[in-house]
């Protein structure tokens, strides 16, 4: 295995480039905690797609969870529900991921729920352009089976993980201990760039 680090800039060069050489609607997932804030790589992405005349579209998992009513059924810090029961997978999959693939209608919502009022923000479906990369963020994206072409996994070592979890979030570090056992995502993702230092992430190249 190989790691070259690379600058913010490099990183967010090098994907926009990748992704802007796949054909057709590309449904990528950003795929980290939050102490390696998949939604700024994210976002940093959307303004070199364009450049390359690549529409993208931004989703945030934040606003495709589930009810708090089963979300909260075992508590509000139990990190087995966060595991497998916060993310309305089947939303997900319904209102974005299925329609901007292959086949599919074009025709998506952006945000679905809003989990501060725990109520739905079903917001007007809006046209994807044939050539549009839509920008998923969030955490525990993979090993769900969740129709993605490109998958980007931004990887923290168990003591980066720990270090930079903020308090009210500790809580969820036994479910992302769980992830990397049972899922492994740096094992399969298309993309793993180390996070342990935000200002400097490196990029897993293989063998």
């Amino acid at each position: 295995m190989r790691v070259r680090p690379v600058s913010i800039d490099v990183l967010v060069e090098e994907l926009a480039d990748r992704l802007a050489g796949l054909p057709g609607r590309v449904r990528v997932a950003i795929d980290g905690a939050a102490a390696a804030d998949p939604g700024a790589l994210a976002d940093a992405l959307v303004a070199p797609l364009r450049v390359r005349g690549r529409p993208a579209v931004r989703i945030a998992t934040d606003d495709f969870l589930r009810p708090a009513s089963v979300r909260l059924e075992f508590g509000r810090t139990n990190p087995d529900s966060f595991y497998l029961g916060w993310l309305d997978e089947a939303g997900l999959r319904r209102e974005v991921l299925d329609p901007a693939g292959p086949g599919g209608s074009g025709r998506i919502v952006t945000r679905l729920w809003d989990a501060q009022t725990d109520r739905a923000a079903r917001e007007p479906y809006r046209e994807l352009a044939g050539n549009a990369v839509v920008l998923v963020s969030g955490p525990l994206l993979l090993g769900a089976g969740l129709p993605f072409d490109v998958t980007v996994h931004l990887q923290l070592s168990a003591a980066a993980l720990d270090r930079r979890t903020e308090p009210a979030r500790r809580w969820t570090l036994p479910a992302f201990a769980r992830y990397g056992a049972e899922v492994d995502p740096a094992a399969f993702a298309d993309v793993v760039v180390r996070m342990d230092d935000p200002r400097h992430p490196a990029m897993v190249l293989g063998s």
